[in-house]
């Protein structure tokens, strides 16, 4: 792999994928280049299925062509859950997704916290900070130190997933970075991103909370998304303009002040398309 530069993907397959006659993950690989995107986000939401061997296969023709692998883990993970059997699951779920990374070459597994359920919110941040250190920890003993693991901010409000509370579990370690969405998070402040001087407001915020590496080379996810009185309702495509956020002036920060995040698009069925968007505004920033 080439320097750490920011990258594009999309998170699984786009629609244009069958589309085009490609039916094999073997071909992700290829598919991926030929959008001109350099990331992809594997989904492992209901599950780690995929075979050690394949993934293998994967990582050797995703690395000809500088594509760069991420793993979002089983979406049950549960980290603030009441129940430690629950809790401890969570951790064989991430053990199993670092491995699934590991083979495809990659190094960063996204994961959702859990949910709230019927306790406040600080308890269950206080159960998942536990959960978080006990999963590190297992990382270590089983040999994946050099694993990156990314909470992700949340779209649904009953969800453990503020910015402060994805930020929090980022300091119980520096191998912990952030997976930024901005549709969950303007979904969860019911449309609280109208302007870049609110991007603006939460890069700023990761800056102060991290103050390193981690506030340039985050993870982020980025779709429109339809949200109702609780947050999150669905994903849309770009062309869905009713729905927000906009990308272009989160592009535009990302070019203005050099920051370098894997920019994994969730767009409903045209990830690839709208990614290439993102990337195009991205480079209009730039000037190039």
């Amino acid at each position: 792999m080439s320097g750490w530069r920011i990258r594009f993907g999309t998170a699984g397959q786009s629609e244009s994928f069958a589309a085009m006659g490609y039916k094999s993950s073997l071909e992700v690989p290829e598919y991926t280049a030929r959008m001109g995107l350099d990331a992809f986000e594997y989904q492992c939401g209901r599950g780690v299925r995929l075979g050690q061997e394949k993934a293998s296969q994967m990582a050797v023709l995703a690395a000809e062509r500088d594509i760069l692998f991420s793993v979002h883990a089983p979406y049950y993970i549960s980290m603030s859950s009441l129940e430690e059997e629950k809790r401890l699951k969570s951790i064989d779920y991430l053990l199993q997704s670092c491995a699934a990374c590991r083979a495809l070459g990659g190094r960063r597994v996204i994961f959702h916290s859990g949910s709230c359920g019927k306790q406040s919110r600080e308890a269950a941040l206080e159960k998942a900070l536990d959960t978080l250190r006990r999963a590190l920890a297992a990382l270590d003993e089983a040999g994946y130190q050099d694993m990156t693991l990314c909470p992700e901010t949340m779209g649904k409000i009953g969800q453990l997933g503020t910015l402060e509370e994805v930020l929090a579990l980022c300091k119980v370690d520096e191998r912990v970075t952030p997976c930024i969405d901005f549709g969950h998070l303007n979904a969860r402040t019911l449309g609280g991103i109208a302007s870049k001087e609110d991007y603006a407001a939460i890069l700023d915020r990761v800056e102060e909370a991290l103050g390193d590496e981690r506030a340039k080379r985050f993870h982020v996810h980025f779709s429109r998304i339809e949200y109702s009185a609780g947050g999150e309702k669905r994903h849309w495509t770009f062309a869905e303009k009713q729905f927000g956020p906009e990308p272009e002036p989160l592009m535009e920060l990302f070019a203005r002040r050099g920051l370098a995040p894997v920019v994994i698009c969730e767009s409903a069925g045209t990830q690839a398309e709208d990614a290439q968007q993102m990337q195009r505004m991205y480079r209009a920033a730039l000037g190039r």
